[in-house]
């Protein structure tokens, strides 16, 4: 048996060279709410130009707002300080998902708070300040930052090196993407917004759910396995059915009934909360088996030397 002292391919100068990653839970909380936020501001700019219910937008900018405002406290929290949220901001890197992320979510916080605070000032002041051109502004590019906030955490998974992230990295900003928009939606459906284009989109965002769940059920992927197992697994079936079939079959009968339409929003939130529960889990538990195969592959090949 050879002895001599290399260091293990599985590592990196004595470091495992995967870890799994120690996320708590004010990230799967940052993806749904900035997800949630992004989608909102995207709503919001279409409705008010396509003359939707005034009332209808303002919600969309508040939810926007909000969600701009809770995103970075999570964020930050997460880190544990603020100065390395702020250390993010130094440099901006168009090939680093964090770094695009971290600009992303600072211009979109700005421009959706200044979007529903200057829409709130024209409406006190009845329009006696120039502030709509401001509000009209700020909602464009809320909108443009919200949708890059909605989906870019799915390619902040893909680029990583753990398999189940890695692999799915060109389904995942798709998927958190419409999870954000039911999730959104589903919001101001809660508001008491009874508006035909919420249901459709709920309508949308639910089949593509669906066959989000369908594909990744169907998957021969190795690595994806690791979905469908222990905890993951049992979140990620959970979250499937709650944001796509349940949902699904509730709206189609919105129409008849609100309490229908009223459950279909909050089966869609919680399927979109655990949605990214189930992806952060299921990350924890790829990364934890790719490095023992890893170590048990090279303690093989010591032994074979």
């Amino acid at each position: 048996m050879n002895t001599d002292a290399r260091t293990p391919a599985d590592s990196y100068y004595g470091y495992p060279a995967l870890k799994p990653p120690v996320w708590t839970w004010e990230v799967p909380a940052y993806f749904f709410v900035g997800g949630t936020a992004g989608a909102a501001a995207l709503i919001g700019a279409v409705a008010r130009r396509s003359g939707a219910d005034p009332d209808l937008v303002r919600d969309a900018r508040w939810i926007a707002a909000a969600g701009g405002a809770l995103s970075p406290p999570l964020l930050i929290s997460d880190l544990g300080r603020p100065e390395r949220f702020l250390n993010m901001l130094r440099v901006f890197k168009v090939r680093s998902p964090m770094s695009v992320g971290a600009w992303t979510l600072v211009a979109f916080s700005n421009a959706a708070a200044a979007s529903a605070f200057a829409d709130l000032a024209h409406r006190v002041t009845r329009g006696r300040l120039p502030l709509r051109i401001v509000s009209d502004a700020s909602d464009v590019l809320s909108a443009a930052t919200g949708l890059v906030l909605a989906t870019y955490t799915g390619v902040l998974l893909g680029a990583t090196s753990i398999p189940v992230w890695s692999n799915n990295a060109r389904l995942l900003p798709l998927h958190f993407g419409a999870s954000g928009l039911g999730s959104a939606a589903s919001m101001l459906e809660l508001l008491g917004h009874r508006d035909r284009a919420l249901n459709m989109i709920g309508i949308g965002a639910a089949l593509a759910e669906t066959a989000f769940a369908v594909h990744l059920a169907l998957s021969d992927d190795e690595a994806t396995r690791a979905l469908h197992l222990g905890g993951a697994g049992a979140l990620g079936r959970a979250a499937g059915a709650l944001s796509g079939p349940v949902p699904l079959l509730l709206r189609l009968f919105a129409s008849r009934s609100s309490n229908a339409r009223r459950l279909a929003a909050l089966s869609t939130i919680a399927g979109s909360i655990l949605t990214r529960a189930a992806w952060i889990e299921a990350g924890k538990s790829s990364a934890g088996s790719a490095q023992a195969i890893a170590t048990k592959s090279r303690r093989t090949e010591v032994v074979v030397d």
